[in-house]
């Protein structure tokens, strides 16, 4: 690592010591949601953090009898939440001893709730600036991309959603791709979190273009100048010809080795139908690394 190089990530470091990060990491206590744990506790090491321990939880019964308070379910709910409230309190033991690191503090929240609704309030409530989460849960089958309550927290967050792999072991993001349109408009605001992951690890973001034939429009060329301002030196720019943006992610991926894959949630990207078609047969795509989606 070079002198100026080595200066600007200290600079960095040093500047970003302060600022807290505030991270919801919802788990169900599987092995999945594990990993994606341990993703976030090491991807932010050097960032001062609060981690929000989140088990969100629903009786296993939980229909008319139990609304209204009925004798043979009035006990089942507080059983469920000590369960949640004793887990996630064993669970943030087990990262505190595990990864001792003086610069995290976390927080356990055990909500009864849909997981997606619980997701969406606590990060209102609490100002979150990210997400981390598995792919699947303990029951995900591993035919399927997202799992359904993935898909609903992706669909409905208002802040950045990191999703982790099953059994991904962590490797810096020291190469990322960023498939783009360049039909929306990205600043340093939308981009904070993904800025903050690049200046952190002196990330390349590698920006890919489909070329479809078309020329850009000058708005297109006007949000890809404001992109490249916005990356700065850490930016790199790729045209590649495809019909097919799927394609041309798995191309890109052959042909260089990426730790993270970045899209903003619009109608333009192919999200929608990673969530309509969901089984990676049917649309050959494999998210084989993270996957930051970013809200429009």
């Amino acid at each position: 690592m070079s002198y100026y190089l080595l200066l600007s990530v200290l600079n960095f470091k040093v500047s970003n010591y302060s600022i807290m990060t505030r991270i919801l990491l919802p788990t169900d206590f599987s092995e999945n949601s594990f990993t994606a744990i341990s993703y976030a506790l090491k991807l932010y090491k050097d960032l001062k953090c609060t981690y929000y321990l989140l088990n969100s939880y629903m009786p296993p019964v939980y229909h008319t009898e139990y609304l209204m308070g009925s004798p043979a379910q009035i006990g089942l709910g507080d059983i469920v939440q000590q369960n949640s409230q004793d887990n996630l309190k064993n669970l943030k033991e087990q990262l505190l001893k595990e990864f001792d690191n003086p610069l995290h503090t976390f927080i356990t929240h055990s909500a009864l709730n849909v997981l997606s609704s619980e997701v969406s309030r606590t990060v209102e409530a609490e100002d979150i600036d990210i997400v981390v989460m598995g792919t699947q849960g303990a029951t995900g089958a591993k035919e399927i991309l997202l799992g359904t309550n993935t898909v609903h927290v992706i669909k409905n967050s208002k802040c950045p959603v990191l999703v982790i792999p099953s059994k991904f072991e962590y490797e810096t993001p020291e190469q990322i791709l960023f498939p783009n349109d360049f039909e929306v408009s990205l600043d340093k605001n939308s981009l904070s979190q993904l800025l903050k992951i690049v200046n952190s690890h002196v990330s390349q973001v590698n920006v890919m273009h489909v070329y479809t034939g078309d020329v850009l429009t000058p708005v297109q060329q006007k949000n890809k100048e404001k992109l490249a301002q916005v990356l700065s030196k850490n930016g790199f720019f790729h045209e590649v010809s495809s019909n097919e943006i799927i394609a041309a992610i798995n191309d890109f991926q052959v042909k260089q080795k990426i730790n993270m894959l970045v899209m903003v949630q619009n109608k333009h990207t192919f999200l929608e139908r990673l969530f309509i078609e969901p089984v990676i047969k049917k649309i050959g795509f494999h998210v084989t690394v993270p996957f930051l989606v970013i809200p429009q």
